[in-house]
């Protein structure tokens, strides 16, 4: 039986659930083809961004940046296309007002207000967008991300951590207004112990995906749920924060963190980047393809998966999201297996 033929199974019985958790360009590429292949996705998106028009709409109201959430709302509903085209629209330059603002970050910021909080309002825009899934911001009020460097230095604000061209040791996050702990919604841990597999990146290791498993009851959830966790390994290192690193380099820093080796499986790409391919000036934050040490993941108890998950365009380099959702289905009919749950 092939592996296509396990999936629509499963699908058949009930749909694989998958958290996926995270944030930046990598997230909504996962969640979309994850929905294309009809796996009930929830996606735990990270709310310390602080750049772009997500940072200054966050300088000007206290709200938690918009960004991330709007590309996975985008990516997961089922809107007709021109209606999502209007919610992505970013305002050009000359309006100097509204320059470089999209359309959608305006408008959670305005739910936002409305109903009190971002998770209360990105559930009503859900709702209202047609989403298939669930879209969880992982706090509901914005987070500063805080990092200390080798050298004993520390900096806070996720713009100016990955700028410091410094070797981060390690990250935490804090309430942006001080007022107690950061915790994520019942409904994010729930999701999580729920799930089938739980699948982190890809993105940013530092900036995207540990911001969310350093908010307490989040991070104890990844360490006690029976899915099946699954790290996607980035394809290129990124500069000011994982340069020269090994996809085992990646996992040490998530297992550092989350104090035990808690990652399951790992999805390695082994397709070659061509020399010279990627746009330098374009993607300025990318550095050079990440290097393979299968020797160190299965020290940390990693399965490895490697295969051709490379997609090549616009000069840049990027997941194939519809094979990275395929392995990522298989896993899942494999957890939904062993875990014998209905």
């Amino acid at each position: 039986m092939t592996a296509d033929h396990r999936i629509i199974r499963v699908i058949r019985g009930r749909r694989p659930k998958v958290v996926v958790i995270g944030g930046g360009t990598g997230l909504p590429v996962v969640v979309k083809n994850l929905h294309d292949q009809n796996a009930n996705v929830t996606a735990v998106v990270t709310v310390a961004d602080d750049g772009g028009s997500s940072g200054a709409i966050r300088d000007y109201i206290n709200v938690v940046p918009p960004g991330d959430i709007r590309n996975v709302l985008v990516a997961l509903s089922d809107m007709p296309r021109v209606q999502r085209d209007i919610f992505q629209y970013r305002f050009e330059s000359t309006d100097s007002f509204f320059a470089g603002h999209a359309i959608g970050n305006l408008i959670i910021a305005a739910l936002t207000e409305m109903r009190g909080g971002v998770f209360a309002a990105v559930q009503e825009l859900s709702s209202m967008m047609q989403v298939d899934g669930h879209v969880y911001p992982a706090c509901n009020t914005p987070l500063t991300l805080n990092a200390e460097f080798t050298d004993g230095s520390k900096i806070s604000g996720e713009a100016e951590i990955t700028a410091a061209g410094k070797r981060i040791q390690h990250v935490s996050v804090s309430r942006s207004d001080n007022q107690g702990e950061p915790e994520a919604e019942p409904e994010v841990v729930k999701a999580i112990m729920d799930a089938d597999v739980v699948v982190l990146g890809p993105g940013s290791l530092f900036t995207s995906i540990l911001p969310n498993l350093m908010i307490k009851n989040l991070g104890e959830a990844v360490l006690k749920t029976q899915a099946e966790v699954i790290y996607i390994t980035n394809i290129m290192t990124q500069k000011g924060e994982t340069d020269n690193f090994t996809d085992a380099d990646h996992v040490r820093v998530l297992n550092r963190h989350m104090h035990e080796n808690f990652v399951d499986t790992v999805l390695v790409n082994i397709a070659p980047v061509p020399d010279g391919y990627l746009d330098e000036k374009k993607y300025v934050e990318i550095s050079k393809p990440v290097r393979s040490d299968y020797k160190g993941l299965r020290e940390m108890g990693c399965r490895v998966i490697s295969s051709d998950f490379l997609k090549l365009r616009d000069g840049g380099v990027f997941h194939d999201g519809d094979k990275v959702a395929r392995e990522i289905l298989n896993l899942a009919f494999q957890s939904h297996l062993k875990k014998g749950r209905d």
